[in-house]
């Protein structure tokens, strides 16, 4: 989500940081080299626990049951969590506690311990600017509150991540909260807008050349002609 910097320039920097205070005593520089590689080790951790989440939600998808935690996703994240607080580093900071809480949420099925977690990654990740993180914020909060039978809310929340998805250009995220949306929509009784929320997130989904979503939407559509 979030863009970070070249690992590559990070590690020639602490090298040269070296450099420095090897050939000129550099007061310091070791201490801006730590830091440096710092940031290299939490932008590692964050991506090895998207792959560890991305793992699980492939078994999930085969088969559900067999779905199992990976003990080093949660591990991951929270390393990067702390290694972006010492750092100062805001947007980091929001993108790991968003992880935490997305692994409590959708690996764990725990809502109690992830709300916390998105609700600050969502006000940290405001103050950042970032709004590819507030946008997955919105959405696991908006999939929070639907479970918890808040749908009013729940419908608030989805539109908010969608409309920042639209200003992002994050077309496939768009179809799979009109996926949501559908759902919401159709459990109030309003099944010809539920469609059409179908027929938009089909659309931008075989644009995009998204088949997963494609897939949501034609399970979304057999299950609204099924009720």
């Amino acid at each position: 989500m979030m863009s970070v910097q070249d690992p590559t320039d990070r590690i020639e920097r602490s090298r040269l940081l070296y450099e420095r205070t090897l050939l000129e005593g550099e007061a310091g520089a070791l201490d801006t080299a730590d830091r440096e590689l710092d940031a290299v080790e939490a932008d590692l951790a964050l991506a090895r626990g998207r792959i560890c989440h991305g793992r699980f939600l492939e078994q999930r998808n085969e088969d559900p049951e067999q779905a199992t935690e990976d003990p080093r996703e949660l591990a991951l994240f929270e390393r990067a969590l702390h290694l972006y607080q010492a750092l100062g580093d805001t947007r980091g900071e929001a993108e790991a506690l968003f992880w935490v809480g997305c692994f409590h949420q959708v690996v764990r099925g725990d809502d109690d311990t992830a709300v916390p977690a998105l609700e600050r990654s969502l006000e940290l990740a405001a103050q950042a600017g970032d709004q590819p993180v507030m946008a997955e914020d919105l959405r696991h909060l908006g999939i929070a509150e639907h479970r918890a039978g808040r749908p009013e809310a729940a419908q608030r929340r989805l539109e908010e991540s969608t409309r920042l998805r639209r200003e992002t250009g994050n077309q496939p995220g768009v179809a799979s909260n009109l996926v949501g949306l559908a759902y919401i929509t159709a459990s109030q009784g309003r099944g010809e807008d539920a469609r059409t929320l179908l027929d938009e997130a089909g659309a931008l989904a075989k644009a995009t050349g998204a088949h997963g979503i494609t897939r949501q939407v034609d399970e979304a559509r057999a299950e609204l002609r099924a009720t």
